[in-house]
């Protein structure tokens, strides 16, 4: 199997139209921007490019309620807010299924020759089965699980997102649903929105101990953040034994983002996503990469760049002085320690 068909993208033009405006955090530039500094390093040529369709509704609706998305695409023709943070521009439904069509396209080529997919605009993890919020209007991750668990039958999905945002929306989704394990690293709730993700919040009913909340610290930094990683996700993976694993890759975690303040370096996210590929190759060997959040245009393509490098395993990935790596090892260390106790009943940490 070549590189070529081991890892593909996929990409629109149109996927620049998800823009919630100058004066607002999102703004559309940064898939098309991605896909231009790949094609610069000439990483382009590993990969096959794939043009996805929109979702079908009928898809959509297996991870949202019809009457919420009613209220998004009427929105989508009048323009109006979803809420507070989350502005709905004009036609904002018909982009939104366009990048939940790129992320159910990235799952079917993995059910095919594929073993690494990578939708540059997916990810959108704070929508919840009726509501919007977090510059998210459809859960493109739920809408994936749903997807394969109809037209293959999977039992045990594994999400892992390391994002800077806990993802509220597909937790509530999945809060009572033991085949799909959602792991979440994130900046803790306490400093940043949407406020949930508490380190003893682990499911409800019968989907307990299978929602993993690890809330970091302001400062964390590099070395802490990849301490915990390797403290917790591939006991974690190892144990469950997924058939697909969907990592939510936001780059919002970089030192220079204006949202948040994890402080990871870009070497950092060429780290992460070369330990995510190996623990998919351990696992299942299908992992859907969709690429999340980052509010700073120039450092979350060269974060997302980095993200792409690791996956394949390519070595000349963009890397920076780090300042900023030892900052709260020790309170992250103890972070780790909590969360251990918490999940004893259930996981072998």
């Amino acid at each position: 199997m070549t590189q070529k068909e081991m890892c593909g993208i996929a990409y629109h033009k149109d996927f620049n139209k998800y823009d919630l405006g100058l004066d607002h955090p999102l703004i559309g530039d940064k898939p098309k921007n991605t896909i231009e500094l790949l094609k610069e390093k000439k990483l382009i040529e590993k990969l096959e490019l794939f043009e996805p369709k929109p979702a079908k509704e009928s898809d959509i609706l297996k991870a949202h309620l019809k009457e919420y998305i009613e209220k998004v695409k009427n929105l989508s023709k009048t323009g109006g807010y979803l809420a507070a943070d989350t502005p709905a521009p004009k036609g904002i439904f018909e982009i939104a299924s366009l990048a939940t069509g790129g992320t159910l396209l990235c799952g079917k080529k993995l059910f095919e020759n594929h073993k690494i997919m990578i939708n540059p605009l997916g990810g959108f993890h704070h929508a919840g089965i009726s509501s919007s919020s977090g510059f998210c209007f459809i859960n493109d991750i739920a809408v994936l699980v749903e997807k394969l668990r109809d037209d293959f039958n999977l039992k045990r999905f594994l999400i892992i997102d390391l994002d800077l945002h806990h993802g509220n929306g597909t937790q509530e989704i999945y809060s009572n649903d033991p085949s799909v394990l959602n792991l979440s690293f994130h900046q803790d709730g306490n400093t940043l929105y949407p406020g949930t993700g508490a380190i003893d919040y682990i499911g409800k009913e019968k989907g307990i101990g299978y929602s993993i909340n690890l809330p970091l610290p302001p400062g964390t930094g590099s070395k802490g953040y990849t301490y915990a990683f390797d403290e917790i996700v591939p006991k974690i993976t190892k144990q469950f034994k997924p058939e697909i694993i969907i990592y939510q890759s936001g780059v919002d975690p970089h030192h220079e983002d204006p949202l948040g303040d994890l402080l990871l370096s870009y070497q950092t996210f060429y780290f992460l996503a070369k330990k995510m590929r190996e623990l998919s190759k351990e696992s299942c060997d299908k992992i859907a990469v969709l690429m999340g959040g980052g509010y700073n245009s120039d450092a979350s393509v060269k974060s997302n760049y980095n993200v792409v490098c690791g996956l394949i395993n390519h070595k000349y990935y963009i890397r920076e002085f780090d300042n900023h790596s030892f900052k709260k090892y020790e309170i992250v260390k103890n972070q780790v320690s909590k969360l251990k106790k918490v999940l004893k009943p259930h996981w072998s940490l």
